[in-house]
């Protein structure tokens, strides 16, 4: 039964604190649209997005209005591109504008699926894909794309790791004019998930029903209020109030998944329970970190923070949906976080510090803006050091960098919206480029020997 008091408490969370839905995501397989003829493949493609995701954002919005719950994103995911691409004959950017075609058909915000899995090496089509993804994202605005390069099991692509570096760097030069966009549109995972909701790096993986819906949640600025109210607590007391507030936060995911879930006739899949920040005012994970105690999101004892975050976040969102899955944790994108972009302006956060606190946080290196002129092989460096985290700590990591063509340390690069603004950060310019360039794999990790 709930109670009046549960109700005004979650109108106050939403009109006051930031509380939204940051997006439901509806998951569509495409196996079935495989064909030699990759304008045939196309045609398939469209039509089956068109058919399974025609009523998702209006079921979306009937959502909002019945429980008055802010929905801000409803988007869409793909089987990996790469694996219609290994068939059919032609350029894969086909494949992005029957993506974008869909996505402006049905009216989401993003499609995820652009993406290709090669963390154990190349099958046919996967590095044709990668190759076009600079011009694909270029010639369209929907369109997400991600690549997986390592994993716990198989160990890290380093063949993988040089070439990406070098689409990232592509992509922004690409698309110089638009605020480097493109390269804000991919991300490099080790160990990706196969039902993640949030771009840029949703795609539906091949184990997932042939459509589901998957629903993220946020409301940094929830657990900001709730431990402004304990000023005194100590670190256990902090704990179990993240929990119990995760797990109020999670209630509204789960109602809303199986809302969407009903009305579409799709299974709901999973709740990701991430704490996902805006640029927004009090919708910050870098503001709760400092809430807790700290004078800047960076400062010594913020991997501390972040990690009892995580954990309490996760402990108690498990228990308020029947499944959590997703990354569920807690987002630490220095260009859609106030409070980050802040500690990075001031100082207190670094390159490096990002990468440690990445070890205990939901992902990795996410919207890091670096300067223009930055060479390739330094981020594949970056997406390297993050995919060992990821392989030896056997979580899900990712890196989303920016390079700022035309810019240098100390400048801003604005995106707008919920991508907000990026300060460009400072490198380490020692070079890597020897190690990036002897290719082949780094092996699996003794951990992964668990069966």
């Amino acid at each position: 039964m709930v109670s009046t008091n549960d109700i005004l408490e979650t109108i106050k969370m939403i009109q006051e604190e930031n509380l939204d839905i940051r997006t439901i995501t509806m998951g569509i397989s495409l196996l079935d649209c495989i064909d030699s003829d990759i304008d045939k493949a196309c045609d398939k493609v469209y039509e089956k997005i068109m058919r399974a995701a025609e009523n998702h954002v209006r079921t979306g919005e009937e959502i909002e209005k019945r429980y008055g719950i802010p929905i801000i994103n409803k988007r869409i995911s793909v089987t990996p591109i790469a694996m219609l691409a290994a068939t059919a004959k032609g350029s894969p950017v086909k494949f992005a504008k029957a993506l974008q075609k869909a996505a402006e058909g049905t009216g989401v915000n993003y499609i995820g699926g652009y993406s290709a899995l090669v963390h154990k090496g190349f099958s046919a089509g996967d590095r044709e894909l990668i190759e076009s993804i600079p011009e694909a994202l270029a010639e369209t605005s929907n369109v997400c794309s991600s690549v997986n390069i390592g994993s716990t099991r198989a160990g890290i692509n380093m063949d993988a790791v040089k070439l990406m570096g070098q689409i990232i760097v592509d992509s922004a030069k690409t698309t110089a004019k638009d605020h480097c966009f493109g390269a804000a549109k991919i991300v490099v995972f080790c160990n990706a998930v196969e039902d993640n909701p949030f771009m840029a790096g949703a795609f539906h993986g091949v184990g997932e029903p042939d459509t589901v819906i998957n629903v993220g949640v946020s409301g940094p600025g929830v657990v900001r209020a709730a431990l402004a109210k304990m000023p005194d607590a100590n670190i256990s007391e902090i704990a179990e109030v993240i929990k119990r507030t995760a797990f109020k936060i999670t209630r509204m995911g789960q109602l809303v998944g199986t809302e969407a879930s009903r009305a579409l006739g799709v299974p709901f899949g999973i709740v990701d329970l991430s704490l996902a920040p805006t640029p927004a005012v009090g919708d910050s994970v870098a503001h709760i970190l400092e809430e807790m105690g700290l004078e800047s999101c960076g400062a010594y004892g913020t991997t501390a923070a972040l990690a009892l975050l995580n954990d309490a976040v996760k402990k108690g969102g498990v228990m308020a949906s029947s499944h959590v899955g997703g990354l569920s944790g807690a987002f630490i994108p220095v260009s859609e976080d106030a409070g980050m972009i802040d500690a990075a302006n001031c100082g207190s956060l670094c390159l490096e510090k990002l990468e440690a606190i990445t070890a205990v946080c939901s992902v990795g290196l996410d919207m890091v803006v670096v300067p223009g002129d930055t060479p390739a092989s330094v981020i594949s460096g970056i997406i390297a050091d993050e995919a060992a985290i990821g392989m030896v700590n056997s979580k899900t990591t990712a890196v989303r960098v920016i390079p700022a063509i035309g810019m240098k340390e100390g400048e801003t690069l604005e995106f707008g919206g919920l991508f907000g603004s990026g300060p460009v950060m400072k490198v380490n310019r020692f070079d890597c480029a020897k190690f990036i360039d002897r290719g082949g794999r780094i092996p699996a990790p003794l951990q992964s020997l668990k069966n």
